[in-house]
């Protein structure tokens, strides 16, 4: 497609990143004020944030919202087939729960895209 249409699906491609990657943020980014205090869990972020850049090969193309959102449904999507549930109340972020630190990550990399308009 071209023209108007496929300027239009880009668009709402983009806003429905952001807006996936807002509810993520919602559900998780709270463990980013808990990493920022805690220099061996910002360890472990940047860690997993390092994966996930060579996962997207960002290497050879820009990390974008909605890469980073198809990410984070991806890992969710595997981790619910595989019966990992995200805990009741509040996160222990000090748990080695692997899957909420690599959404933690995904919330990271998120605070350095632009913003949308």
């Amino acid at each position: 497609m071209n023209g108007l249409f496929s300027g239009a699906a880009a668009r709402a491609a983009h806003r429905s990143a952001h807006a996936s990657l807002t509810e993520l943020h919602d559900t998780v980014g709270a463990g980013l004020v808990q990493a920022d205090a805690n220099p061996g869990l910002m360890a472990l972020i940047d860690q997993h944030s390092a994966g996930i850049r060579d996962s997207l090969s960002v290497d050879t193309r820009p990390l974008t919202a909605v890469l980073l959102a198809a990410y984070a449904e991806g890992v969710r999507d595997a981790a619910f087939t595989h019966g990992w549930r995200p805990p009741a109340g509040e996160i222990d972020w000090t748990a080695n729960d692997w899957v909420l630190r690599r959404l933690l990550a995904v919330c990271s990399l998120a605070r350095s895209l632009p913003q949308p308009a």
